[in-house]
Parts: C-alpha cells; structure tokens; sequence
C-alpha cells in the first residue's frame, strides 16, 4: 500500500481491495471512536487494543510508512530525470486498476451513468491545462492536503499522490520526505489521521448502502484521470519552486514514434501487468490449503 501511496498512479486501497484486507482496515480504522477512545483514557488497555485490531493496523502503517521513507527519493530522482517513463508506467497502473475496479461493478444504467459523469468530471479537473489548486507551503493548506490524500488513499480506485498533483503538493511533499523535514511531515500526518479517522464513517455508510454506484464513480474517475497522466507532454508555463524551474500548465500531444515511444510503451505494460501479478498473488495467498489425509 505504501509503495503504491507515494506514487500518484494507484490507490493504496486499490491494492488492499486486490488483496483482499480492505474490509478489514476499513473497519479498524471506523474503530477507532469516542467509545474506544474511552477505554484507552480509562486505562483499559487490552480491551481497546483488540477492538481498533490494533497490531493489524500497526503492521499496515510500519509498512506504509517503511515504504514512503523509502521510495520518495527514488521517484523523485526518476521523475526528475525520466519523466516520460515514470508517467508511462503510472499511466499503466491507473488503466489496470479502472478495469480491475470495474470488474467488480454489476454493470446496469445506474452504474453506467455513475462512471460516465464521473468520468468526464475527472476529464476536465484533472486536464494538465489547470493550473494546481495551490503551491502555497503553509502549514494549515499542508494540513488540509493530508486530511484530503488520506482519504483518496484509502480509497479502491483513487491515488492519494495523484490527489496531492491536483493540490499542487505532490513534489513538495517528495522532497519533505526524502529530506526528512520532520515539522512538515508532522503537519501533513496529523492532517492524514484526522482525515482517515472521519472520512472512514462516511466510506463505510456508502459501501453499505451505494456499493455499486460507488465503485462504478471511482473507477470513472479514474479513466478520466488518464488525461492528467498522459505521458507525452509539451509544457506551457512554468514556476520558480525554491530556485528551481518546475511546470506549472501542459498540455497533451500525440507522441513521436521513436525508441523513447517503445519504452514508454513497454513501461505502460508493466505497469497493467504488475496490477493483475499482484491481483493472481493475492489469489494464491488467499486460497484455503487442502489438507490431505
């Protein structure tokens, strides 16, 4: 889930969907309420322990975290130097959880509707012509940008990081933690927890009762989104971040079929063939032994 986070192409909730404790987290995370809340500050330790399925989410967020000390200089090395590349492979990666998403839709008018309005939605927010919503570094916006990732996070279908793009915080937050800025990284997590924390009563409420219309609007938000991932691009306009030059508006052309072209095809393969390699072991994993007498 971590490695998937930190790059703006797939949702950690996408992968644990496909691996099948998405359920599971949601309802750890729903747990942790104002009863629970009570037991812990009435010294009742073990009782609130087992009820938020405490080592559970201690694994889930060691390994998010792990993974997120450890990718962000890697992707921001890559994006800074290959970034046709990157984009393909993200590109791949959103195409292949719309359809493993989809997948799980009971396709009727309903669902239809539901996909295209949020797809063409999604079309035009996320056209690389926007400016982002903000760059703006104060605390309170970094703040409100963890309280708004989380939730796409934890999400089947939408990537936190890709929210982050369209906050115009996906590169300052990479930077954050490849250098380690503990105040920001800090802000930004205290955001996060208030998020997931709230945002999982309202998932939880529409999974229950709009599963269906709920699945077929993420994965049309996700399709739509391929335009802001489209990886042939011609920059517009630019912005000085900290003394260096970074773009601020692109937009999409056709590529040139050249060497470049093959290998961001290639990557783009990947990219869908890692989603359902994943998807083929979680099934084994998850697959009830046969004993045999």
């Amino acid at each position: 889930m971590g490695a998937s986070d930190v790059v703006p192409g797939v949702s950690g909730g996408t992968i644990a969907f496909i691996t099948g404790i998405y359920e599971r987290l949601i309802h750890a995370i729903k747990s942790i309420n104002l009863a629970n809340l009570k037991l812990f500050f009435t010294g009742r330790f073990r009782e609130f322990w087992k009820n938020i399925d405490g080592w559970f989410l201690v694994c889930v967020v060691a390994g998010i975290g792990v993974s997120f000390l450890s990718l962000a200089k890697l992707i921001t090395m890559l994006l800074n130097e290959y970034p046709q590349y990157v984009w393909s492979f993200f590109f791949g990666l959103i195409l292949a959880s719309t359809i493993f998403v989809g997948r799980d839709v009971k396709w009727n008018w309903k669902t239809v509707l539901a996909f295209v309005v949020f797809a063409v939605l999604s079309f035009f927010i996320t056209s690389p012509e926007n400016e982002p919503l903000s760059q703006s570094s104060s605390y309170w916006y970094i703040f409100l940008c963890g309280a708004i990732a989380i939730c796409a996070m934890i999400l089947p279908g939408i990537s936190g990081s890709f929210i982050l793009v369209l906050l115009g915080q996906y590169t300052f937050m990479l930077n954050a933690l490849s250098e380690l800025q503990v105040v920001i990284i800090l802000v930004f997590a205290a955001g996060a927890v208030i998020g997931i924390v709230s945002f999982s009563h309202v998932l939880n409420w529409l999974f229950e009762h709009f599963k269906q219309i709920t699945l077929a609007s993420l994965a049309g938000f996700m399709f739509g989104s391929l335009n802001k991932i489209w990886p042939w691009k011609n920059t517009l306009t630019w912005y000085d971040h900290h003394g260096k030059m970074e773009p601020l508006t692109q937009e999409n052309i056709l590529p040139q079929i050249d060497s470049s072209f093959w290998i961001s095809v290639a990557l783009i393969v990947a990219g869908l063939v890692l989603i359902f390699l994943i998807e083929l072991i979680a099934k084994k994993m998850r697959k009830p032994e046969t004993v045999v007498e």
